[in-house]
């Protein structure tokens, strides 16, 4: 079972977080963040991945080290559901419309953290959701799931249609990423032999 149980507690956050790649899509999220709340589920619902995820943060400061931190554990669980990589597709994309808004973005589990990010978001705030925490919360996932992330927004006007937009297709992407490919079992997809 390719899955991992994440906890991770600092002085700004308290994490508890589960993920399983072979999921159904469920979740069951509480971050104290309720525009991350339901980016998460969306991910989750998406991307076929079973998700669970706790933060007692501080809120009172404001979201920054709550999206952050959660972005941390859900690289390392995916990382750590990963293991090897053998017989992963190593690669995914979509182009996802949401309403008005259309984004593209491509995945490498490459064993490399980088996230390259063209989002051009209209507005600061989604409610209380500061929009700048959408690239923190993918710069932290692609570091720590050492993976190489493109986002790019091809058009869009709404603030929560592009955010939502680069959530699910980013989900979609790494669904194919993860996916076990029956051609390559047990191979490591590169040829270095390492990811």
């Amino acid at each position: 079972m390719r899955s991992a149980e994440i906890r991770r507690k600092t002085a700004e956050t308290d994490i508890q977080l589960t993920l399983e790649l072979d999921g159904v899509g469920k979740s069951d999220v509480a971050t104290g963040c309720g525009f991350l709340d339901h980016m998460l589920t969306l991910f989750a619902r998406h991307g076929r991945f079973d998700l669970t995820a706790r933060c007692w943060g501080d809120t009172y400061v404001d979201d920054h080290h709550t999206v952050e931190d959660i972005g941390i554990c859900l690289g390392d669980a995916l990382r750590q559901a990963l293991g090897d990589k053998r017989g992963i597709a190593r690669y995914g994309s979509c182009i996802l419309p949401m309403d008005e808004a259309l984004v593209l973005t491509a995945v490498d589990l490459s064993g490399r953290g980088l996230l390259c990010c063209d989002l051009d978001i209209p507005t600061e705030k989604v409610g209380t959701f500061d929009t700048e925490l959408t690239e923190e919360f993918l710069m932290a996932l692609a570091r720590r799931g050492d993976m190489t992330v493109h986002v790019r927004q091809l058009a869009g006007r709404n603030s929560h249609h592009i955010i939502e937009g680069t959530f699910k297709s980013l989900a979609r992407s790494l669904s194919q990423a993860v996916a076990l490919d029956p051609r390559s079992a047990g191979e490591i997809p590169s040829t270095k032999g390492v990811l």
